[in-house]
């Protein structure tokens, strides 16, 4: 498995970075490679990638999510892949990103795309895109803060009556 982590500064309010973090379906307007994620429902998702002119679909599961702290998740299909994805405050206005992958690079591409650091260097990127769409903005474009807990949503914070992300 390869493994990526990086941080990111932005400034906005930590509330903010994570609202729009849970907006999954806005993916393909900050990651270059995402073509599409469909929100199927309060913890499934569907991406559609275009990586290196390596297409592929799969369904990811969220399985933990704490409302400002944290959102993780798994594949459940090829290609693998896991991340963590944490948010802390760094004052009223600002907070830091953190983002860690692991993916199982397939075939010859893949493999000498990680062996190199693409996979480091477009997450790089991605969270660079990110820090401008949301700064640029100002606000996020939906929210939702319910909570997940190894895969269930938390009825208390939510539950199946809450608003899927927008």
């Amino acid at each position: 498995m390869a493994t990526v982590q990086h941080s990111i500064e932005v400034d906005v309010p930590v509330s903010t970075a994570y609202n729009q973090w849970t907006q999954f379906e806005t993916f393909p307007e900050f990651m270059k490679g995402v073509e599409a994620v469909e929100q199927i429902d309060e913890t499934s998702l569907q991406f559609r990638t275009d990586i290196a002119g390596v297409r592929r679909e799969y369904l990811a599961r969220i399985t933990e999510q704490t409302p400002e702290k944290k959102i993780a998740w798994v594949s459940t299909d090829k290609p693998r892949n896991a991340g963590t994805v944490t948010f802390e405050s760094l004052g009223a206005e600002r907070a830091r990103v953190n983002v860690e992958l692991e993916w199982e690079p397939e075939g010859l591409l893949e493999k000498a795309g990680s062996a190199i650091g693409a996979d480091s260097r477009q997450v790089t990127a991605d969270l660079g895109r990110f820090k401008e769409f949301i700064e640029s903005r100002g606000i996020e474009t939906g929210e939702w803060r319910s909570s997940v807990a190894r895969g269930e949503v938390d009825e208390s914070t939510g539950g199946p009556d809450a608003q899927l992300p927008r």
